[in-house]
This record gives C-alpha cells, structure tokens and sequence, in this order.
C-alpha cells in the first residue's frame, strides 16, 4: 500500500494501463503541455509522448468525437473533460454516438472508451461550471457510469474502466482530488463494476451514497454515534450497473435509509435509488425512504449561497434522525 490523493490515484491508473497496453492514450484539452488543469496528467507528456498523451483543440464534441472513432477503430482512448460541465457540448456525440454504436452495429463494433474528468458541486466555480451530470448518464442505455470515492477505488475502478470493451461515464468529484488515503500498489488491482462497499457497518439506519456523498455520510455517521445511533454507509461506486443486492441487505437489517446526492432534487438519482428500495425491499422498511439532494437552482457563486444549495452532513443527520423519529 501507499498512501496518496485521489487525483494521483487516477494518474497511476492511467500510466500503469498505458504501460501495459500500447493501445491506451490519452486526449484531451491542456493534458499535455500544461499537465492537466488539476495535475492529474502531470508528467505522462514526458514518459509517453506526444502521440499518446494528445492536446485537442476546445471542443468537447471533437474530443468525444475523435475518442469514439478511436474506439471503433480498435484503439482505447481515455478522453478527460476538463470539466463534465464542458460535457454538455458533447451530447450528441456522447449520447448518439458512443453509447449506441455497439447496439446498432449489432454487436459488430465495439467501443472501448472512458470519458473521464471532475464533476461534482461546491468547489465556487458558478452555475455554467457546477454540474453534477451523472443522472443524464446513468439514463442513457449504453453507459456504464462510475463515481469513485476514495483514492484506493479511483484507480481499481479506473482501471477496470480502461479494460472494458464498453463506454464509460468516469466522474472525479473535484472536491475528493486533494483527499489522501492507502493505494495498493499492485499493478492488477481491479475493482469489479456493480459491487458496492460497505464503509461503516451500522444497526440503526442505511446511508446510501456514492462520491464525495460517501465522505459527507461517514462524518454523519461519527455524528449520529455520539447520540447512540448506529450508522451503516453504503458506497454504490458504480451508478450502472447498480448494485441492489448490497443495498437490500443493509435495509433488510436497519429497516430505514438515507440516501444521498448532490445534484439537484427534482429527477435526481437518489429518487431512482429510493424507487428501488420500495420496490425490493418495502416489507423491510419501518419508515419511508429519506432523500437529501442539492437544491432545484443554478448554482450561486456567492460562498454562502453555495453552501446552502448543497447537501452538508448536518442535512444527512436531520434526515437520519427523521427516519428515526
């Protein structure tokens, strides 16, 4: 193990998979000369080369463009967004394009793509560059769409998105870059897609989330053991394919949940997480389902008004001791 941030994290991924297969680069705006406007790219100019680690122009539908027919063409591109807010100019491509081609080729053409970059909310960055995108993704057939937690699952599940003969939504929240945490260094080490973690085991109540939501629900959890309730937190990891079976289990033993997002409320994740819930596991509810999302706004500049659009885990506790009630 070594101990390091989650954005170094992402770049070991990468370099060990372009190190073990000549067919992986990289493209994207500013990964190359500068390194990346987060550093995550930091030093791969120099080790790979201009051909494999390629500045693009500023156009996010050239660069999910060119990472498609890439991948059609048999390579395995790793495209960054510099930020999935610039994502929203690619649609066509992302959506038209990469997530279909495999079905409409009948299975003839595969497309082995991972469009990557940071996401998330509460970095002060306004309402055009504050996205959290991943209900679009997790909509559209054809996706796999992964949001890491922690350092250690930024690069097995990195990893195993590069070896995946599928497109892949990757979402780094820009808020878990600087978070530190143990990395096995094994250059096998894979996590598989569809198999949650449980970061807390708990009696009393399930607090169900992914990326930096996980964070916010383990200093709720450390919160609400002070009161003598006993937190379970759960770490969904990939959004597609979801997994259920680890969720059910939880509710099936604390009878009451969380859940948890940071975009905004109306049409959110979370309401497709609670749905399932109600779905597979009523029976085992002993009260309903509570949702904490972002608020239904475009995201304000100003700090303060930041902080109250977005979710916090003194928001996790009150909906915890809701339940509870």
């Amino acid at each position: 193990m070594a101990v390091m941030r989650y954005q170094q994290a992402v770049r070991l991924a990468m370099t060990e998979e372009m190190r073990r297969d000549p067919n992986v680069f990289l493209l994207g705006e500013e990964i190359a000369q500068y390194q990346g406007t987060y550093r995550v790219t930091e030093g791969m100019l120099q080790e790979f080369g201009e051909r494999r680690v390629v500045d693009t122009p500023i156009s996010e539908i050239g660069i999910a463009g060119m990472a498609t027919g890439a991948a059609m063409a048999g390579l395995r591109p790793v495209a960054e967004f510099m930020t999935w807010s610039f994502a929203l100019s690619a649609m066509d491509q992302l959506i038209n394009h990469a997530a279909k081609i495999t079905y409409m080729s009948g299975g003839r053409i595969q497309c082995p793509v991972v469009f990557r970059g940071p996401a998330g909310v509460g970095t002060q960055l306004s309402a055009q560059h504050s996205h959290s995108l991943e209900s679009w993704f997790a909509h559209t057939p054809g996706f796999k769409v992964v949001m890491p937690a922690t350092p250690a699952d930024a690069k097995g599940l990195l990893k195993t998105a590069i070896r995946d003969n599928n497109p892949i939504i990757f979402m780094e929240h820009a808020g878990l870059y600087g978070l530190s945490g143990e990395v096995p260094d094994d250059t096998e080490f894979m996590i598989p897609f569809g198999q949650a973690a449980v970061r807390r085991e708990g009696t009393d109540i399930s607090l169900v989330a992914y990326s930096r939501g996980v964070q916010m629900c383990l200093k709720a959890a450390e919160a609400l053991a002070k009161d003598n309730i006993s937190a379970e937190v759960i770490d969904l990891r990939t959004l597609v394919p979801l997994d259920m079976a680890t969720v059910v289990a939880s509710i099936t033993k604390t009878h009451r949940a969380v859940v948890v997002q940071e975009e905004w409320r109306n049409v959110g994740f979370a309401a497709e997480l609670a749905t399932r819930i109600y779905e597979q596991a009523f029976d085992e509810l002993d009260a309903p389902v509570e949702r904490v999302a972002g608020a239904d706004v475009p995201m304000p500049y100003a700090k303060n008004l930041e902080r109250a659009a977005i979710p916090t885990d003194a928001d996790i506790v009150a909906a915890a001791k809701r339940a509870l009630a």
